[in-house]
């Protein structure tokens, strides 16, 4: 069972192609790795998959349910987001806290922690 669906993306920035009719998909269960050099396009995939970037032409799909034209946060709400490489964690938390804040996007407290 496919859960990640992505179909032709395509995203340019000026005279730079920074995607190009990226295809793949990812079944349930699967672990994936994405590897290239600097400037490969990276993060500019993550970025679009995750709705921070729209992209010029093509599809992502998660679970069935389009993603395209979805804000940040409503691809999140759905299940899929993205980390940055520069960590801001909350100073005045323990490390535990900082993991869980994630979690509350579809639990309460109790619930994230257990």
């Amino acid at each position: 069972m496919t859960i990640l669906d992505v179909k032709n993306l395509s995203r340019r920035f000026g005279g730079l192609q920074a995607l190009s009719e990226v295809t793949f998909s990812v079944a349930k269960g699967e672990i994936v790795g994405l590897i290239g050099p600097n400037g490969a396009g990276k993060t500019t995939l993550f970025s679009t998959l995750v709705g921070l970037i729209r992209p010029d032409s093509g599809s992502v799909s998660l679970d069935g349910k389009n993603l395209a034209g979805l804000k940040p946060h409503k691809v999140a709400s759905v299940g899929m987001t993205k980390t940055f490489q520069n960590v801001a964690l909350f100073a005045e938390s323990t490390v535990l806290d900082n993991v869980l804040t994630a979690g509350l996007l579809h639990h309460d407290v109790n619930a994230a922690r257990g």
